[in-house]
């Protein structure tokens, strides 16, 4: 079992992207100045669903609490966060990749640690996806959170079309034992991430359930982070 605060915080990143038919390929950036504690990325385009609009070529990084950073995913808009603590037979094993067939998308899972102040650091590629590892694995009673970045610096990231899942639609996490749980979409949401409803979101839940997050809304060019967060509520 695993219970701890947490809160996300903000990194800002750059990425270079490219995609081949429906399989995801990335390429490591070209070497550039980066501000202070950011990380270098690559970024995939997953297929999917019908495309969605351009315009993000200027948007880049991981936006989080109490932080005037980048776009990429963002946090809610408290300083921390009670996450739903795992079952207490024990963990189940790690999560290793993830799988939506109705967006076309097969991404690894990497685990995401806390930073001293107790927020969620961001994933340092935007063709992977980020789990909670202080909350619940995926399959574990509780709610499971993975995030992803929604765009970067140079187009389309991860959870591009995360907004496309509609309810009814599978989600599969891969383990690490070499096993599978399934989830399946209840609804989509959209929050403010001043106003996310945290124990709705992230609260104790009767048995095993899974968050997938992202933002979405408009962009602050002031901030350079968007202002919402896309969240779909699975179990």
């Amino acid at each position: 079992m695993r219970t701890k605060l947490a809160a996300v915080s903000c990194l800002m990143v750059t990425a270079t992207a490219c995609a081949t038919g429906n399989a995801t390929t990335a390429t490591q950036p070209e070497a550039a100045s980066a501000p202070s504690g950011s990380f270098h990325g690559s970024a995939g385009v997953p297929g999917g669903r019908d495309q969605v609009g351009a315009g993000v070529a200027s948007r880049a990084g991981f936006e989080g609490v109490g932080a005037a950073g980048g776009a990429g995913y963002g946090g809610a808009g408290a300083a921390s966060r009670a996450w739903s603590a795992g079952g207490s037979a024990g963990d189940v094993a790690d999560p290793v990749r993830l799988r939506i067939p109705a967006i076309r998308l097969s991404t690894r899972v990497i685990p995401l640690r806390l930073d001293a102040k107790g927020h969620l650091v961001a994933p340092t590629r935007f063709d992977r996806v980020g789990w909670n590892r202080s909350g619940p694995e995926p399959g574990e009673k509780g709610v499971a959170v993975i995030a992803g970045h929604v765009d970067s610096a140079t187009g389309p990231a991860v959870f591009y079309r995360l907004r496309q899942l509609r309810k009814g639609d599978r989600i599969h996490v891969d383990r690490a034992d070499g096993s599978t749980v399934t989830f399946t979409v209840g609804r989509l949401a959209r929050y403010p991430k001043s106003r996310i409803p945290d124990k709705e979101v992230y609260g104790p839940a009767p048995g095993a359930q899974l968050r997938l997050i992202t933002c979405g809304g408009t962009f602050d060019r002031t901030r350079r982070s968007y202002r919402d967060n896309v969240i779909v509520f699975a179990r």
